[in-house]
């Protein structure tokens, strides 16, 4: 019997991809909206698998993580590929492009344990782009990352269904999730995407045992309204919790907002004082000079300093205040 054809004349059988939202229905030889992940033989297969385009050694600052491990050192992979189409997007270099464009170093799951020995790092971050469409490779390489006794660290748009979500976090210990906007129109003109699944992701993280932090990039014109801000606080501190830890970040020109000025200082700082009034207690403002300070939410006392992505000083002591001895979010 002869297979049958589709109408983009390839051969063989369609199946749907269940890692994001989008749910690309693919033909034989089709690779999917991310780019990353293409159908062969029926079976959906992510091009970047063991093939990082990026492997750096970051400050875990740098995610941005302020409440897990401060000063450790990230080993950082990055794949080619993602599933949003950000018109702000600083990596769009490599976001937007297929793995079979992109030089890429050969690092499957073993070669990066050694990599971790070689470099005498205990943190491995997939970050830089969506790590979830290299979500086969992702999983394994956490598993031989936690095998090792090291941590796993997320930083992800959080656009993906809930099955493999569920299936990774068991394995990881960090994550930071970037929430655009509250408003599902502004998710879909900057982003094309949805926003409830999004919403969805930071809810599971925030059940579980993983340390969560948020990152909001303000941009102007797009998300720095007062009441724009207001309703991103509002969802954190109803829905995740007031202790989990959110970064304003300030935007830069960058890609298809090229023409868009940075953002004020001043909006950050009122963003801050947003997301303080909502009752949130660890609020920093990223993508600027200014001291970033971790505080006792209970006495008030400076617990972390830091400048950029350096820690000047840290007064925790088992991860708890050393003046009233209250436990602080996170991982120290």
């Amino acid at each position: 019997m002869e297979s049958p054809r589709h109408d983009n004349g390839c051969v063989g059988i369609r199946v749907s991809c269940g890692i994001c939202p989008r749910k690309c229905h693919l033909a034989e030889g089709a690779v999917g909206d991310c780019q990353a992940r293409r159908n062969v033989g029926g079976r959906i297969v992510p091009l970047a698998y063991g093939r990082p385009c990026a492997v750096a050694l970051d400050p875990i600052e740098k995610k941005p993580l302020f409440h897990f491990l401060p000063g450790a050192t990230a080993l950082s992979l990055g794949m080619a590929g993602c599933n949003l189409h950000c018109r702000n997007c600083q990596n769009a270099d490599i976001s937007q492009a297929s793995p079979t464009e992109i030089p890429a170093e050969n690092l499957p799951p073993g070669a990066l344990v050694s990599l971790m020995d070689r470099t005498e790092t205990r943190v491995v971050a997939y970050t830089y782009t969506e790590p979830f469409v290299a979500f086969e490779y992702v999983r394994d390489c956490a598993r031989a990352v936690r095998a090792t006794g090291g941590f796993n660290v997320l930083v992800s748009a959080g656009y993906v269904n809930p099955g493999p979500l569920a299936e990774l976090i068991p394995h990881l210990d960090a994550a930071n999730i970037d929430l655009k906007t509250m408003s599902d129109e502004g998710y879909h003109t900057m982003c094309g995407a949805r926003r409830d699944p999004v919403l969805e992701t930071l809810r599971a993280l925030a059940r579980s045992p993983v340390i969560l932090e948020v990152t909001n990039l303000v941009i102007p014109g797009f998300n720095d309204a007062e009441r724009d801000l207001a309703d991103w606080c509002a969802f954190v501190a109803d829905d995740l919790g007031v202790d989990v830890p959110v970064h304003f970040s300030r935007f830069f020109p960058r890609h298809r907002l090229a023409d868009r000025p940075p953002t004020p200082l001043a909006t950050l700082r009122r963003a801050a004082e947003i997301a303080r009034d909502h009752g949130l207690r660890n609020v920093y403002c990223g993508n600027v000079d200014d001291e970033a300070v971790t505080l006792c939410p209970v006495c008030g006392t400076d617990l972390i300093r830091r400048v950029g992505f350096t820690v000047l000083s840290n007064a925790l002591v088992n991860g708890r205040c050393h003046a009233c001895g209250q436990k602080i979010y996170g991982r120290f």
